[in-house]
């Protein structure tokens, strides 16, 4: 069975390992750096993304995490994951945060605004589509979710969202600095760049396993099982046709 390491410091863990398993794979909690040396592929889940800096500092394993990328293991970040990824990021709390970088793109913590605003939307996805078979749309789950505003010329932009009607950007500055970009009410979601994936929505709450069958495809290490496991795990209904966890607004 392929092994794949989840940072476990704080967030969803738990439902990226759960996933992972309905695949075949096991998935391994990550809390030191020396946890890493077993693993050849690591999810960095959704959290607190201040939290998560503050306990990956405590347990200094932004050094060991900084050599995984650069070493070109496949790495995945969602959500607060993906803002670990990002050379650069916005909208920081005072302070800001230590990043891991590698990813070539500006984030913006937060963008989509508080946990109330949390929604649901359907993302356009073709090249998931392309290489995991499926719908050519995914439920993106969007929880005080982040958006990429800005991407390098070696990244590959996998998906868009719709950017919310009542989006209140949070100073004149960043309205002149963003205009142009959002002037089509779009905004970057998921990209790779090479070993690196990132999304800023959740789908380790879906039922939709796709996203997870392509991270580990990345892998050449685990490639051969995960295009041989995407199967009902102990006669599991693993439907796309089920409903998410969780019930959010339906952004369209």
């Amino acid at each position: 069975m392929a092994v794949v390491g989840v940072l476990a410091l704080q967030g969803s863990f738990n439902e990226h390992i759960a996933a992972l398993r309905r695949l075949g794979v096991k998935g391994v909690e990550i809390r030191k750096p020396e946890q890493l040396d077993s693993v050849a592929s690591l999810i960095i889940p959704g959290g607190e993304s201040t939290t998560m800096a503050k306990l990956a500092q405590y347990h200094n394993l932004f050094p060991a995490l900084r050599e995984f990328v650069t070493m070109g293991k496949p790495v995945w970040g969602t959500c607060a994951g993906l803002i670990f990824l990002a050379n650069n990021a916005t909208g920081q709390k005072r302070g800001g945060q230590e990043l891991i970088g590698g990813l070539d793109c500006t984030v913006n913590r937060n963008f989509f605004g508080s946990q109330i605003q949390s929604f649901e939307a359907e993302l356009s996805v073709p090249e998931l589509a392309s290489k995991e078979g499926g719908p050519e749309t995914f439920r993106g789950v969007f929880i005080r979710a982040p958006a990429i505003l800005e991407v390098g010329p070696e990244v590959q932009v996998l998906a868009e969202c719709p950017v919310p009607s009542n989006k209140v950007l949070a100073s004149r500055s960043e309205v002149e600095d963003q205009e142009e970009k959002l002037s089509e009410k779009k905004v970057i979601v998921a990209v790779r760049q090479g070993n690196l994936l990132g999304t800023a929505f959740h789908p380790e709450l879906t039922a939709d396993t796709r996203w997870h069958s392509y991270f580990l495809r990345m892998s050449s290490s685990v490639a051969e099982v995960a295009s041989s496991s995407i199967v009902a795990v102990g006669g599991e209904d693993l439907s796309l046709s089920r409903q998410p966890t969780i019930d959010l607004p339906i952004f369209q």
